[in-house]
């Protein structure tokens, strides 16, 4: 009966009866190469692991402020022409709109009114100093007229500006000045090289001043905003490594929060992405994205990485199945952390070792008296 048993449990492993017989004794399988061969058993070198993976924990891919535009209209008025859509390249300076503005024709005849008030002011002041010298006025409607005069380049300057703020370039400015021509449109320029982010209006859209037109960010660097549990509050530190489950994005922490959300006990990390390793054009981690990271520290503990299929457990303990010429030794190992493609662990250990990297419960089974066969 207990042949049986034995036979309905390697069937069930998928295994072959062996033959020469396959046994353990302590903390060793025997096997022959045929055995080896027939279980499908691979092995592989240990690889040295510098980082020990503490705890996971959400994040948002967000675009540092200094990188991140909203882009307005100075004045009220009529969108009349949208050049840019969502996800579009743009480079400085580059038209992203046109909005006819009846505030724009208000700023420039004030502008042309105050450079007219300027001259007379300064024709009139000119002509009373002359005056002064000749002793024909006195002092005091010399000094009437260059306090007036004052006050008109002041009014002009007010004026120039406004229209600098309402988007006219230098260069529109001296046209207005020699022709007295007016412009209707306020040219809607990108304010740096990136990519739109946001288009919050359409063609014929009437606008107020200030209203947001679109959303424009430089992505050439990314952050990642991490909410820590309460309970790893201690375990980080400034400087710590982060990397994206299922990517190869890494970040470094640069700033660790001085308040605990109340409503979630978290505080608030800061990430900076160090590369975003784009898979041919397309980036691993867009603004926006919601993600889960994993916090990394630096160890000088000698420590490895080995696929979880390679590990097994026992009453409590850890072991993995190292290779001999006539079978595996089992070794009592110690799990630091998990990642997504394995498990960090230490023990003892040369470096060389060839170590059985999948079918370790099948390994067990055989050291357990399992899986033996006559």
């Amino acid at each position: 009966m207990s042949k049986i048993k034995i036979l309905v449990f390697v069937s069930t492993l998928g295994l072959a009866i062996f033959s020469p017989i396959s046994w353990a004794v302590g903390n060793f399988i025997q096997l022959t190469q045929q055995q080896f061969d027939n279980l499908g058993i691979k092995t592989g070198k240990l690889e040295p692991a510098s980082h020990i993976p503490l705890f996971t924990a959400p994040a948002k891919v967000v675009v540092p402020p200094a990188n991140d535009f909203v882009v307005s209209t100075s004045q009220a008025g009529l969108v009349v022409k949208v050049n840019a859509s969502v996800g579009d390249k743009v480079a400085k300076g580059e038209l992203l709109g046109l909005v006819n503005s009846p505030d724009l024709l208000t700023l420039q005849g004030n502008y042309l009114k105050a450079v007219g008030a300027l001259k007379l002011a300064s024709a009139t002041y000119n002509r009373d100093k002359k005056l002064r010298k000749e002793g024909v006025i006195s002092g005091r409607n010399e000094q009437e007229a260059f306090s007036l005069y004052n006050a008109s380049i002041i009014d002009m300057n007010e004026a120039k500006q406004l229209l600098q703020f309402a988007g006219m370039t230098p260069a529109n400015i001296k046209q207005l000045d020699s022709t007295g021509r007016f412009v209707s449109q306020i040219s809607v320029k990108s304010p740096i090289s990136g990519r739109v982010l946001e288009r919050m209006v359409v063609s014929g859209t009437r606008v107020d001043a200030m209203a947001p037109l679109y959303r424009v960010a430089n992505l050439d660097e990314l952050w990642l905003e991490i909410n820590i549990p309460h309970e790893h509050i201690s375990d980080i530190k400034i400087g710590d490594q982060v990397q994206v489950e299922n990517t190869l994005v890494e970040a470094e922490i640069t700033v660790l929060g001085q308040s605990v959300n109340p409503e979630n006990q978290t505080i608030l990390a800061r990430a900076v992405i160090k590369d975003k390793q784009s898979k041919g054009n397309q980036p691993s981690v867009r603004v926006g994205q919601k993600v889960t990271i994993q916090v990394i520290q630096d160890t000088d503990t000698e420590t490895y990485r080995l696929p979880d299929a390679g590990i097994a457990h026992n009453d409590g303990k850890t072991y993995v199945f190292i290779r001999d010429k006539n079978g595996f030794k089992i070794s009592e190992v110690a799990i630091l952390g998990k990642q997504s493609d394995g498990s960090v662990i230490s023990g003892t250990f040369s470096g060389n070792e060839d170590i059985a990297i999948n079918n370790a419960a099948t390994l067990k089974a055989l050291w357990l008296g399992l899986g033996s066969g006559e």
